[in-house]
């Protein structure tokens, strides 16, 4: 057996004995449960969702909160996410080139809503600088604060539609994502992007820290907290921005 291999085994077996994992995504939080609001803002508005493991839903059997817009208030919606991943480089199923492989234009788009992936300060991407504010192109994409300008870029000349990074909850932080928070606040002003800070959240964090079957671990959210604490957020957000 492979390395990886053992360590998927592993994985799977403390998901099966793991009272967070089997309470967090108990039947009740299913997206089948969710009644459906067919008066909702978000009714048939496309949105496309780029991220990681938190936008995918890994520790919540691949369900997040994308699924439950989609499921109580009829978003359609196109989640392009891929568990590991990091803004930074140019990997084959990485930020930049799944972006580019995924929304090509050839669909319409109301909103782009980007994760600010905690894999980029947890694998030691580098953090790079942000560029002047004349600068539209030639990034450094190996850098994380290159592939966000990257991106900014790409969907405006692509898809031409607005953009909402949103940060993660991140109960053990040892700095280095706070910072790349800041930095990401600092890129708003030249680029034109809403932000939805769940990291500083301190509403969010407190439900959070309440409710000890919403998260799996540090980052990852159970289907509890999706369903109960970022679901809210999330539809006041979109409909902020979309109604």
């Amino acid at each position: 057996m492979s390395d990886q291999e053992l360590f998927m085994q592993n994985m799977l077996t403390e998901l099966t004995t793991s009272q967070r994992f089997t309470e967090g995504n108990a039947p009740a939080f299913s997206p089948d449960r969710v009644n459906y609001d067919p008066a909702s803002p978000l009714n048939g508005r496309r949105v496309a969702f780029l991220g990681s493991s938190i936008t995918y839903g890994l520790f919540a059997k691949g369900v997040s909160f994308v699924d439950y817009l989609q499921a109580k208030d009829g978003l359609v919606a196109t989640k392009a996410a891929v568990s590991g991943t990091t803004l930074a480089g140019t990997d084959v199923n990485g930020y930049l080139k799944r972006m580019k492989r995924r929304f090509n234009g050839q669909k319409a788009y109301d909103l782009f809503v980007c994760q600010l992936s905690t894999n980029d300060t947890r694998h030691g991407a580098t953090l790079g600088e942000r560029t002047g504010n004349e600068q539209r192109e030639g990034f450094d994409l190996s850098t994380t604060l290159g592939a966000i300008e990257e991106i900014c870029a790409y969907v405006k000349q692509t898809l031409d539609c607005p953009v909402l990074f949103y940060t993660c909850v991140n109960q053990k932080d040892d700095g280095t994502y706070a910072q790349l928070v800041d930095e990401l606040k600092l890129l708003q002003a030249k680029w034109d992007f809403a932000i939805l800070d769940l990291f500083n959240d301190a509403g969010l964090n407190a439900a959070t820290a309440a409710r000890p079957n919403a998260m799996y671990d540090e980052v990852h959210p159970t289907q509890a907290g999706y369903l109960k604490l970022w679901l809210p957020v999330f539809e006041q957000k979109l409909g902020a921005l979309l109604g």
